[in-house]
């Protein structure tokens, strides 16, 4: 399980692991909710839906499929599109016996404990970085693929830089291991 902050690294950690050894990435935001659920948590402060709270993704359904994909070598997994707010599609995914599956997401913390009581987890770790470091790669990140209107990126942005340090408390309070992507790295290809 690869947490941590939105922009802290994780997707480009997990892309540089699959590189390394072929393992599969699972994207856990796939399973974020379609932005019309009624189940969606909302700010009411910016007057959107808070896309940052646990709530906004599909746990049970995330948790499903990464059994189904340990246990059986395939799943079929959302494709997510951030800037409509919808899954668009579905991608198969599949595993060897002997495969690391990464599976990476600002979510990841959140069923840590599940995937360990059923056997499935080999280690979970929250990737952060400095929160300004953070702020700058998500910021260009969300911009450079329009995931939302620029203002509400930067309200965001700035909103997540002041939480990050109880975000990272929060996940490795849920059992993952706080580390920068370089020492995960190091220690999963040991």
């Amino acid at each position: 399980m690869l947490a941590g902050p939105s922009g802290a690294g994780k997707s480009r950690l997990a892309e540089r692991l699959h590189r390394a050894r072929g393992w599969p990435v699972f994207r856990l935001d796939d399973f974020y909710r379609d932005g019309d659920d009624p189940r969606l948590p909302r700010r009411a402060d910016l007057g959107i839906v808070d896309w940052d709270h646990p709530d906004s993704w599909d746990a049970d359904r995330a948790v499903a499929a990464l059994d189904q994909l340990v246990r059986t070598g395939r799943c079929d997994t959302p494709v997510y599109d951030l800037g409509r707010s919808r899954a668009v599609g579905s991608r198969a995914l599949t595993a060897g016996p002997d495969d690391l599956v990464l599976a990476e997401g600002i979510f990841a913390a959140e069923v840590v404990a599940r995937l360990d009581e059923a056997g499935l987890l080999h280690s979970a770790w929250c990737v952060h970085h400095r929160p300004a470091v953070t702020f700058a790669r998500r910021l260009a990140r969300d911009l450079s693929e329009r995931r939302k209107p620029p203002l509400v990126l930067v309200r965001r942005g700035w909103r997540l830089m002041r939480a990050e340090p109880g975000i990272v408390a929060r996940q490795t309070a849920l059992g993952a291991t706080g580390s920068r992507a370089s020492g995960v790295e190091r220690t999963l290809l040991g």
